[in-house]
């Protein structure tokens, strides 16, 4: 009895023992362990003042693939961002010419002023001693003139234009000095040209010398729009190339210009290059520091993309990972912009068209590339 017992024991384990093989077998299938774990480390080549090379079969990084660079055609129009900015050219700073008092503030900040407008009141005795001196030289004209005496007259005429000059150098308009009647320590200022006060140095009661700014005055109409686009679509710009401007502000209203100005430097970091537009703003609704989107119509452009998925960002800068040979790859860093197709990237700089890059599992290949430089991923 006994030894039936067993040997029903032993056949019933002989009959499990294969089930739990398979079972163990089909665990470990399931759970494959990636190859950083498996102890998988690439091989590294070393290039004399190159980047190095990593040694790399599609085969050994399970759902690895590769995707060519493309050369996409570019829409005829082409857009640009940019922020709008005053015109140097139509920007004044006025500054006193003469030691004294601000006596009145006639306008504020923000106030448009048109070209003549008193804009404040100054005491200086400057001015009285210039006018006192053209009074007196008007008075000997008078003199001369009535009594006939010639030699006097040229002497009395070179003295009034002499004192007109000096008034017009403390900023008196013609219109200013032809009031003279009397001198006088107050003083009027006038704006020098149409625009809006951008800023004021000083209040009523600031003691000021000549060549203290006063007031900034700047013209908005036209205005700029410095735009930004990249380097491989300078070929499809000039200056003098028309442009239409849009707003968050007025977003149903577009406003035209053109490019007035290319700079001649490319950015290193953007690869950008800047472009001055000059824009019509009537309505005066175009306000320095708001952000526009210009659109240029233009001949159609070219651009290089690639998979979003191909590109690893570390740090501040994106890179992918380029087949240069046959399981050689190259670890490279790539400047890219914003694409309106989903899933890809606009190349700027670092790739070539036709290149391959890897695409699918390229965060993984980069941990190999970090484990083959002895860091962690």
């Amino acid at each position: 009895m006994k030894s039936s017992f067993v040997r029903q024991i032993v056949l019933v384990l002989f009959l499990i023992a294969p089930a739990a093989c398979q079972s163990s077998s089909a665990s470990r299938t399931d759970n494959q362990p990636t190859q950083e774990e498996s102890g998988f480390v690439p091989t590294l080549i070393h290039q004399p003042g190159g980047n190095d090379l990593m040694e790399l079969r599609v085969s050994q990084v399970p759902g690895m693939t590769l995707a060519p660079v493309q050369r996409i055609r570019l829409s005829r129009v082409l857009e640009a961002n940019g922020e709008i900015s005053f015109d140097e050219r139509q920007v004044a700073t006025i500054s006193s010419r003469v030691a004294g008092r601000i006596e009145e503030m006639k306008v504020a900040k923000w106030d448009y002023v048109r070209r003549g407008q008193p804009i404040l009141t100054i005491f200086s005795p400057d001015f009285m001693t210039a006018e006192a001196e053209y009074v007196e030289a008007l008075e000997m004209q008078k003199i001369a003139r009535s009594a006939g005496q010639n030699g006097n007259l040229e002497l009395a005429n070179q003295m009034v234009e002499a004192a007109r000059r000096k008034l017009e150098l403390l900023g008196l308009s013609r219109e200013d000095i032809e009031a003279i009647k009397q001198p006088s320590t107050l003083r009027v200022m006038r704006a020098p040209i149409s625009g809006s006060i951008v800023e004021t140095k000083v209040t009523r009661g600031s003691q000021v010398n000549p060549g203290d700014p006063l007031f900034s005055v700047g013209k908005l109409d036209p205005i700029w729009i410095t735009a930004h686009i990249y380097e491989d679509d300078l070929a499809r710009v000039h200056v003098g190339q028309e442009l239409e401007a849009v707003t968050t502000a007025y977003p149903d209203q577009v406003f035209k210009g053109v490019i007035a100005r290319i700079s001649p430097n490319v950015n290193s970091d953007t690869h950008t290059v800047e472009l001055r537009c000059q824009v019509h703003n009537p309505e005066l609704k175009l306000k320095p520091q708001m952000l526009a989107r210009v659109r240029i119509v233009t001949e159609p452009g070219f651009a290089l993309v690639v998979p979003q998925k191909a590109l690893v960002f570390e740090t501040d800068s994106y890179y992918a990972f380029v087949q240069v040979a046959n399981g050689r790859f190259e670890r490279r860093k790539v400047v890219i912009s914003s694409w309106n197709e989903k899933g890809y990237a606009r190349v700027v700089a670092g790739l070539k068209e036709g290149e391959q890059v890897v695409s699918d599992e390229s965060v993984q290949v980069n941990a190999l590339w970090h484990l083959a430089h002895g860091e962690s991923s």
